[in-house]
């Protein structure tokens, strides 16, 4: 990957470049052309012109097929100066347009959120291109820092505005993202629906980056979107279809290739041990290795005589001296790991060659580091895989292995327990003198494993038999054409793969000198093999491009320099397709030094078919061998194009040389059968050679399908019985039979039926422009399965003096560039900070690990940019909407062949004492009425943290300190019969009095909850508001220290204190009891206001009459079967709703006992809540879903201490969570499942529903009507084409009096059974209307006074503006019939219009909160048609980037949505109102007015 002048493989390849210099506005094709001719006529030298071409024509190959031709030698010095001035002009293009406002909008980072690594740790070998200004960084991050203190603002700024609109759809969205900037007013008069947020200002920077955004997205993508149908099957995305353009292979079908005959040797040795034996017998003193030190030098020389009897020694020492005579640890067959580094060659030769003279089978692997190395479990699969035990290595490896406190080895995850040897000299056992090895003729047994990492990671040993290993050095030898006392440079891994075959094997065979140069040496000297070559005059020596690479570009340091000794360079790595840029540069710079170009040698091999192919030394003079230019668009498809039109989009490949001697090669497909593939075909190539692999140790399954493929023809027939061996390697054959490599299967990305390789891309990212961003050979390429096809990932390592601007517009132009060269788009492009890639040990990436830490969340990018817009191009088909009117034909109650959706809870009957009705008709009446039948009756029982009742009210308290306060009204206030009073007290008896002093005086009570001492700013305010919203509010009734809040200074900063109305402080009563006691004249009278604040941001005052107070009672009470008797204990706020109503009301009716338990006092005490349910031996409780939530969360882990202190729940019967949303599914089988070691019955949690309509619909109490209470998994029947179904639990049973039907919202005509639809609602307890000032009727009619558009149109009904829908179930009730379940979906007001289809945001919320451990909580919304999903960081603000492909990713698969904005932000940043729902309409205006401080914003393109 270490390439750079890339651009000499490719002809013209530099003109790519001007792909992303040229304006991306509608530019024509031809006047692009025209464009990219005048910006490089004055670069482009007239030389290029001259190069000449030679076709090679074979009759295998259609007319015209491919472009071969060769370089003459004195064309390169031309062809480099010619690439010199197109570099300059691309230069100068790229100045030209630097200046050019970027086109896609920049993400948002806090500077916290930038990750630097130490300096001492970011110095990799290329420095070559790194940027001069090192402050660049530190000044972009003080102007963020800037920038983020001037709109710093508290995130619960929220509460104080007023917003645009109350509906999340996209339409109204539009029309204020693309207005003039003016304030629109969506309210209809003025009344208590009150919006609480401004708009967004015209000047917003994150408005003008979502619509930058959105002009990105209008531009068209390549491919066009595909016409989808829209059902809900296993075909929801059509995967496409080749079009009529596209290459199909034309030639015919290949014939197997054979190379030359595999020549006889007389005096070749029947095994390798006996080669050995030879030479340590006869050239004891001939020189076998040459191992380096650090800097270079040659530390120690290894003879062919020392080599001998050290294998020798280690050989008796395995055998015998290891366990007894009776039994030995080893025995021949056995598997030894031989773990050596990479800089002590010498000692991994003796321990190789013992293993074989003990005719054990040594498993040379990587030396581990730590726990957690790059595929260090991997390694532990392959050690379990093939049996090993026991682990050989030198003493100083030893020694630097990881150790626990006790100083054993560490035990590696996943590794099996070994056994180590250390095999230094000094601890071998010299063989007695009747002692000799065992050296068989070479035969089928395994003689030693290699590993091999697979695409996905997974580690396989290859094992190579003795008979294979000899053919292969025979074969090598021949076409090498090896010598004895040769000299061999070897700069690879002498481990694995080249590095072994030639390096350790081959070169013994040959009694070869071979001079090591490890990895360490060459990070430190790049042109330490270079210096080796010259001073020992090698003949030979063994490298890859990397090597090449680094060696150029320390050329200017050493001059002095010949190779003129070389005969063959052989590049390991020569079937990379930009292996040829490197090439060619080492022979530009080294031609004058003595470098020939027929030496260089490409070769082609694989773990599984080891050598290939490899190009032969040529003799002086001969020309070139030939080069191929090929179409990538024709590559992707897997055929053969030459390209003749866009030079941009061109590979250059070079020829491997011929198949090795002795083998069989065919060229298949890689995909199903092993068929033949044409002449004009991509595939992968298959071998037949006795010189490879034999299988996969231990995996008889995998070896069957890679080392006994029979190939087929176009028929299905096998040509043979002879079985091949796959390569992994994709190529094709060329003239005069050479072999071309492409690619490999493991780099290999299919994404929509066309493939494309991860080399080929990580060069087009790197010939970008002269790369300061990122380091070269520090990219991962791979792809992720993402909605049912591939998408392709990039991560490089970004360099710590690149600045964020540079960083995203190299990013921006790498998309453009691979999307105009590969016709592909880039799902995601990550940098991260330099050196925290996995590694492998010699210093490359580690490709697998970098995508398990990237799919897990686990790769902490410093930049990231996601484009799913841009390459998900197969989501279905956005649902039209049709045209619906009510058409529906009714027969009794059905509706089209369906029952109508209806149900019903029971009659709530007469009550059984008609004067005790007509007496009690009010609330205030039945207080009364108890005071005196009853009263030491203990009504209220208010606990604090410690448990302690601090306060209790008996009938007759409660009445007569609800006396108190009408006097006190009555005296101070002035009041009128009819005005609002305001209540602001904590939870507690105070504001119950309170509330029936009001009604005592014929006052209207409002509630409103106390502002937070610490957040005076953020939450008075909201008092302000509703203050204001009741004009008609009188007084203020609170506490003293509440008064002293109010009028305080820093309660003066927010609002302005003057204006208060009289605040009368009820601590300190009159001992004075009112003159009468107020009896509204009618029951449909007004009794209080109930003000609450939507989910959607609205500020919601609904009158409640004194007649509905009366029938909500009676209801809960039939419901509940509340009686004097009872206990009940009630947890969450008393401010609105049902919550009010329980708390406030309902004792006072029914007559039970009801125990006060803030939800403030948990902050403090966690448990108290259940403790209380225990020790008062509670049945029914009433709770919140944040109540709930909090104890889930923070008691999850003290279920066991909290047995200990006698917490026991068994008495509860029903845990009730009363809430005005869809059940919390997940949430509540959590908590039963959590607390049923502490007794809790798995049936005993249920739900209640309630809207501003109507504040209780449903609520389920007692264990006889749970029977129904079971998840059920439905899918709405008119929303075809939603991607998966949605597990909902039924909301409780419908109270007594209450009738439900589902509408269609549009055409307001009734619904069947199970159909989607709104809930209406008709009850005696509905509310009469929302509060207003100037007698607006229309919202109240439309909302409260409805009728159906056909059937009965008689009814009265009101609007809940919840979607739901009922089912019949085969439950019964109580009265025998069949059970309607009613299921809330969830507010229409919230639902999201998205691709035709409607959304709820707790759904997409649920999924985002899987993705990752480090979210804490998530928020979506939309803006001008893009979803905006908001993400709370519970972790380290490192894990930040690691967010936003999680977010994407699972939104996509589990959604079928893209992603447009992720945000990430801190914990406590969404705003959720007091019954713990999400306020998503102010947190969308809080992020557009840029008033989050976010740590991270992402823009998806």
């Amino acid at each position: 990957m270490f390439v750079d002048v890339w651009l000499h493989h490719i002809s013209n390849k530099i003109y790519m470049c001007l792909l992303y210099f040229v304006p991306t506005g509608d530019i024509t094709r031809k006047g692009y052309e025209k464009k990219r001719a005048k910006l490089l006529a004055p670069f482009v030298p007239q030389t290029q012109s001259k190069t000449h071409h030679t076709d090679f024509l074979s009759a295998n190959f259609p007319p015209l097929l491919c472009f071969f031709f060769c370089v003459p030698h004195n064309v390169i010095v031309t062809l480099v100066e010619s690439i010199k001035y197109n570099v300059e002009a691309v230069q100068a293009a790229l100045a030209r347009h630097k200046e050019e406002k970027m086109a896609l909008p920049m993400p948002t980072k806090r500077r916290s959120a930038f990750v630097q690594s130490p300096a001492e740790n970011c110095t990799p070998p290329d420095t070559s291109s790194a940027s001069e200004d090192e402050g660049s960084l530190r000044r972009r991050q003080a102007a963020i820092s800037a920038m983020l203190a001037q709109n710093l603002q508290s995130p619960e700024y929220w509460i104080n505005r007023s917003v645009q609109g109350s509906s999340t759809s996209s339409s109204a969205s539009s029309t204020l993202s693309h207005g003039d900037g003016k304030t629109h007013n969506h309210s209809q008069g003025q009344t208590s629906v009150i919006f609480l947020s401004t708009g967004v200002p015209a000047h917003s920077h994150v408005s003008t980056k979502i619509q930058q955004l959105l002009n990105t997205l209008k531009r068209p993508k390549r491919p066009p979107l595909s016409e989808f149908f829209l059902d809900d099957s296993e075909e929801i995305v059509e995967f496409p279809q080749p079009g009529p353009n596209t290459p199909k292979p034309e030639g015919r079908q290949i014939i197997p290739v054979k190379g030359e005959p595999l020549g006889v040797v007389s005096n070749w040795p029947p095994a390798l041990q006996a080669a050995l034996a030879r030479w340590g017998a006869t050239q004891a003193k001939s020189p076998a290795l040459t191992a380096l030190d650090i800097t270079g030098k040659p530390l120690y020389i290894l003879t062919y005589g020392k080599l001998w009897s050290r294998s020798l020694k280690l050989a008796y020492t395995l055998l015998n001296k290891l366990g007894t005579k009776n039994e030995p640890v080893l025995k021949p067959g056995d598997r030894v790991a031989l773990v050596y580094p990479n800089s002590d060659p010498g000692m991994f030769w003796v321990a190789f060659y013992g293993c074989l003279l003990a005719e054990v089978i040594p498993v040379p692997i990587e030396v581990p580091l730590s726990r957690k190395d790059a595929g260090s479990q991997q390694i532990g699969f392959l050690l379990g895989s093939c049996g090993v035990g026991l682990a050989l290595t030198s003493e100083v490896c030893l020694k630097g292995l990881p150790k626990t406190q006790n100083g054993e080895i560490m035990q590696f995850k996943g590794w099996p327990r070994l056994k180590w040897v250390v095999t230094d000299t000094k601890y071998l056992t010299k063989p007695s003198k009747d002692w000799q090895p065992h050296i068989p003729t070479a035969n089928t047994d395994t003689a030693y494993i290699e590993y091999k990492a697979s695409k996905e990671g997974t580690v396989m040993g290859v094992a190579v038999s003795k008979i294979s290993m000899l053919t292969h050095c025979q074969a090598l030898t021949q076409a090498c054409n090896y010598c004895e006392g040769e000299t061999l440079v070897n700069v690879l891994d002498f481990k694995k793969d080249s590095g072994l075959w030639h390096g350790v094997v081959t070169s013994v065979m040959n009694r070869i000198h071979t001079i090591s140069v490890p990895y360490s040496v060459m990070k430190a000297c790049p042109l330490s093999w270079v210096q080796r070559v010259h001073v020992h005059k090698a003949r030979v020596a063994l490298v890859k491009c990397r090597d090449l690479h680094w060696a150029m570009m320390a050329h200017r340091d050493q001059k002095d320099t010949n190779l003129s000794s070389l005969r063959m360079l052989i590049v390991a790595d020569g079937a990379n397709p930009w292996s040829v840029s490197s090439c060619d540069a080492f022979l530009n710079v080294f031609q004058s030094h003595g470098l020939k170009p027929e030496m260089i040698c490409p070769c082609a091999s694989s773990p599984e078919a080891m050598t290939v192919a490899i190009r032969r030394p040529g003799a002086q003079g001969a020309p070139l061998p030939a080069r191929a230019i090929l179409s990538m668009a024709g590559l992707s498809h897997g055929v053969i194009r030459v390209n003749t039109e866009d030079k941009n989009s061109a590979l250059t490949v070079q020829d491997v040389g011929h198949v090795m001697p002795g083998a069989l090669m065919c060229i298949v497909k890689p995909d199903g059968p092993p068929m033949l593939c044409k002449t004009d075909e991509i595939g992968e190539i298959v071998l037949n050679s006795r010189a490879g692999g034999t299988m996969y140790y231990g995996l008889p399954g995998v070896t069957k399908n890679t080392f006994e493929v029979i190939p087929v023809n176009s028929g299905g027939t096998p040509i043979g019985d002879v079985p091949f061996t796959r390569t992994g390697l994709l190529g094709f054959v060329g003239p005069g039979s050479l072999v071309f490599v492409v690619g490999k299967i493991e780099g290999l990305l299919s994404v929509s039926g066309r493939r494309h390789n991860a080399d080929d891309l990580v060069a087009t990212a790197l010939a970008v422009e002269p790369v300061k961003t990122v380091y070269r050979g520090r990219i991962a390429v791979f792809s992720v399965t993402v909605f049912y096809d591939e998408r392709i990932v990039i991560v490089a390592e970004q360099r710590p003096d690149a600045n964020e601007e540079d960083s995203f517009q190299w990013m921006s132009r790498v998309l453009q560039a691979i999307d105009s060269i590969h016709q592909v788009g880039l799902y995601c492009l990550a940098l991260v900070p330099a050196n925290t890639l996995p590694k492998t040990p010699l210093g490359g990436i580690h490709v697998s690990e970098t995508k398990q830490h990237f799919l897990e969340g686990s790769l902490h990018p410093c930049n990231i940019l996601m484009c799913p817009h841009t390459c998900v191009t197969n989501l279905p088909k956005p649902r039209q909407k049709q045209p619906v009117g009510p058409a529906s034909i009714m027969v009794g109650n059905l509706v089209a062949g369906k029952r109508i959706a209806q149900a019903s809870g029971r009659d709530l009957g007469l009550i059984d004492d008609q004067e005790q009705s007509r007496k009690h008709q009010f609330l205030s009446e039945a207080l009364q009425w108890r005071a005196q039948t009853d009263p030491d009756h203990v009504l209220y029982m208010l606990l604090n943290a410690k448990g302690v009742a601090v306060s209790t009210a008996t009938c007759s308290q409660l009445h007569k300190r609800a006396e108190k306060i009408t006097a006190a009204l009555l005296e101070r206030g002035g009041i009128n019969t009819g005005d609002n009073v305001v209540l602001l007290y904590p939870p507690g008896i105070d504001l119950i009095a309170s509330f029936y002093g009001c009604l005592y005086a014929g006052c209207i009570p409002v509630t409103v909850r106390p502002p937070h001492p610490q957040n005076l700013a953020a939450t008075l305010p909201t008092v302000r508001m509703i203050i204001d919203v009741s004009l008609f509010s009188a007084c203020i009734l609170t506490t003293q220290t509440l008064m002293k809040i109010l009028r305080s200074k820093e309660a003066a900063a927010s609002v302005n204190v003057k204006t208060w109305p009289n605040i009368i402080d009820t601590d300190d009563l009159p001992r004075k009891r009112p003159s009468y006691i107020y009896k509204p004249p009618t029951a449909e009278m007004l009794a209080y206001l109930d003000f609450s604040v939507s989910t959607t941001g609205m500020l919601t005052g609904v009158k409640i009459s004194h007649s509905a107070v009366n029938a909500l009672c009676r209801s809960i009470k039939l419901q509940c079967e509340l009686y004097s008797s009872r206990q009940i204990a009630i947890c969450m706020d008393p401010y609105c709703g049902l919550g009010f109503v329980l708390w406030c009301m309902s004792s006072v009716y029914s007559g039970h006992q009801s125990i006060l338990i803030p939800p403030m006092e948990l902050e403090t005490s966690l448990p108290l809540w259940l403790s209380m349910l225990s020790q008062y031996k509670i049945r029914d409780t009433f709770c919140s879903y944040s109540v709930m939530e909090l104890c889930t969360k923070g008691l999850g882990t003290q279920t066991e201490a909290l047995k200990a202190r006698g917490v026991n729940l068994s008495c509860v019967r029903s845990c009730v969570v009363i809430a005005e949303e869809r059940p919390r599914l997940t949430l509540t089988q959590s908590f039963s499942k959590l607390f049923k070691d502490l007794g809790l019955s798995p049936r005993a949690v249920s739900t209640a529903f309630g809207a501003r309509v109507n504040l209780a619909i449903c609520l389920q109490v007692g264990a006889k009507n749970l029977l129904h209470q079971q998840p059920v998994h439905c899918l709405c029947r008119h929303e075809r084409g939603a991607p998966q179904s949605l597990p909902l639990m039924e909301s409780g049973t419908i109270l007594p009096g209450v009738r439900v039907i589902i509408v269609n919202p549009e055409t307001r005509g009734p619904l069947g059974d199970c159909h989607l639809g709104e809930i209406w609602v008709c009850s005696p307890h509905n509310a009469s209307g929302y509060y207003t000032i100037y007698g607006e009727e229309s919202l109240q009619a439309d909302h409260f006074n409805t009728r159906l558009s056909f059937g009965d149109t008689e009814t009265l009904w009101a609007r809940t503006g919840y979607l739901g829908f009922v089912r019949r179930t085969e439950l019964l009730d109580a009265s025998g019939d069949r059970h309607d379940a009613l299921f809330v979906v969830g507010s229409l007001d919230e639902t999201l219009e998205l691709r035709g289809l409607r959304y709820h945001p707790i759904d997409i919320e649920t999924s985002v909160s899987r993705a990752h451990r480090s979210i804490a909580e998530s928020a979506v919304f939309t803006w001008t048609n893009l979803l905006v999903v908001v993400v709370e960081l519970s972790g380290s603000e490192q894990e930040a980037l690691d967010l936003v492909p999680l977010v994407t990713n699972v939104v996509l698969k589990e959604h079928h949505l893209i992603v447009g904005v992720v945000v990430i932000v801190d914990p406590g940043v969404i705003p959720i109102n007091s019954r713990g729902e999400k306020q998503r309409m102010h947190l969308r205006d809080s992020f557009l007015a840029d008033q989050l401080d976010p740590i991270y914003v992402a823009y998806n393109m």
